[in-house]
């Protein structure tokens, strides 16, 4: 059995660094960012928003990833494109009861929506 080291002068042991008031707070303040974030991602993205605290080199930091598939496209805005189907012969969808189909489709782009930044702004 390894005897357990005893902090020396000045160093915190792993639960009381965990439990510091700054770092309680810096825990709270990125959850409160996480959940602006949620609250602001369009469609599913909000079950694609976690968040956790990181240690760098230069101390602590939260962090708030997005890993949906379209975060990017969200943030950044799209220019006008067209879409065609990959593997049919024919895109499928619906507009409003209506079945539609067509070989291509011309989207108008989208514009950016920048609900992460909005939501650091909001949260500080």
């Amino acid at each position: 059995m390894i005897p357990h080291r005893r902090p020396r002068g000045g160093e915190l042991t792993d639960w009381q660094a965990e439990h510091t008031p700054a770092v309680r707070a810096l825990r709270e303040r990125t959850e409160r960012v996480a959940g602006i974030a949620r609250r602001e991602a369009p469609g599913t993205m909000p079950r694609f928003i976690e968040s956790r605290i990181e240690a760098t080199a230069g101390g602590l930091q939260g962090v708030i990833p997005s890993n949906h598939s379209a975060t990017g496209f969200v943030l950044d805005g799209t220019r006008p494109h067209v879409i065609r189907p990959r593997w049919a012969k024919a895109l499928r969808f619906e507009i409003g009861a209506r079945v539609v189909f067509a070989r291509l489709v011309h989207h108008p782009g989208t514009h950016a929506n920048n609900f992460l930044g909005r939501a650091l702004r909001e949260g500080r």
